[in-house]
């Protein structure tokens, strides 16, 4: 496969404007500090704490135990992110939208204390994680509101986000997840950033997610629709999501267990992500498939014994060479990828501190 050329502009990260072309290898979707809970759920947690005997159930079980949703701590966060840079980590995105407790001080905070570039999202979750007052938004408040995140900072800081998503969707959708997609196509469409959506747990949902953004006039071919891990689990169905434009990630790398916690679903392994990943390639998909790891448990981070935010760093490249994937694939999928969608297509530069 010929690699496509990377973009010559800039990515937006919480400490300003980096050069795209002087970054290196890049983690797409991931979370380092986050709320999972439902915030119906936050008020009191009894759940034991993490420990070595018993990380392993918690971590097989993983939403069962609350203590493991939520790592607000920006010094941990500084810690994986040391970790992920001795692993060739350049660049990390948070894509913790409103509603999950996004923190965008501590996270310019732990990029600045690891020496890691990291990139903030824009946008909402779930409506399950909403208030009442976000929810009242209409389009063109939601609009607003997500560009000001891009342009001017994130919850009245001046930290800025430099990707509108992960945009949260249910199935069936909720009437606020139909607005938020719509906001987010024309946040889009004035900041330049790319769009990652986070799709229902039904093979319908990334479908209807591409055409309500269709609709809204989005550029399908700067947007992501994630977890094909859980949502098309053999590959099924991935080349006809492909057909409408849009890149598919792969993002549950490192998960390689029998129980999903979501749901009664058979999920890959890496070596078998990347079978499905090595077909697509072959037939000329390799500049549209994001990899990553959405690491949104305490027990997926090295701190608590996890494999942390460089597995694909670290172990990625030599499972990428037995699945069959070339020296440019790999760099396709670890660098070049992200970078051409985190790149924005216009915006004033700000430099980085």
């Amino acid at each position: 496969m010929t690699a496509a050329p990377l973009p010559g502009g800039f990515v937006r990260t919480v400490r300003g404007d980096v050069p795209a072309a002087a970054i290196g290898r890049v983690a797409f979707h991931e979370h380092l500090l986050f709320d999972l809970v439902k915030p119906a759920d936050r008020s009191s947690v009894d759940d034991p704490p993490i420990t070595l005997e018993n990380r392993w159930q918690i971590d097989y079980r993983s939403n069962e135990n609350r203590n493991n949703a939520r790592q607000t701590d920006p010094e941990i966060a500084a810690g994986e992110l040391r970790v992920f840079r001795a692993d060739g980590g350049d660049l990390l995105v948070d894509q913790s939208t409103g509603g999950l407790a996004r923190d965008a001080e501590g996270l310019k905070s732990a990029s600045a204390a690891a020496g890691v570039h990291v990139v903030a999202a824009a946008g909402t979750y779930t409506a399950d994680y909403q208030d009442a007052a976000t929810l009242a938004l209409d389009v063109e408040a939601l609009t607003e509101r997500f560009v000001a995140e891009i342009d001017r900072g994130l919850d009245g800081t001046s930290v800025p986000a430099g990707l509108i998503g992960e945009i949260g969707c249910s199935w069936p959708m909720h009437p606020f997840e139909r607005k938020a997609l719509v906001a987010a196509a024309r946040a889009a469409r004035i900041t330049g950033a790319a769009i990652s959506v986070h799709p229902g747990r039904h093979p319908g949902a990334p479908f209807e997610i591409a055409a309500i953004l269709t609709e809204a006039d989005a550029d399908l071919s700067r947007v992501v629709i994630c977890h094909m891990d859980r949502t098309f689990p053999r590959g099924e169905q991935v080349r006809e999501l492909l057909a409408t434009g849009v890149n598919v990630e792969w993002d549950f790398f490192g998960i390689e267990q029998s129980h999903y916690w979501f749901g009664d679903v058979e999920l890959p392994t890496d070596l078998q992500r990347l079978a499905i990943i090595r077909a697509l390639v072959a037939e000329g998909f390799g500049t549209r498939i994001l990899v990553s790891h959405d690491v949104c448990t305490c027990t997926r981070m090295t701190r608590w014994g996890g494999h942390g935010y460089g597995h694909l760093l670290r172990n990625g490249p030599a499972l990428m060479r037995r699945a069959g994937l070339g020296e440019t694939d790999i760099d396709q999928l670890l660098r070049l990828n992200p970078l051409r969608l985190l790149t924005l297509a216009d915006g004033k530069s700000l430099q980085e501190d």
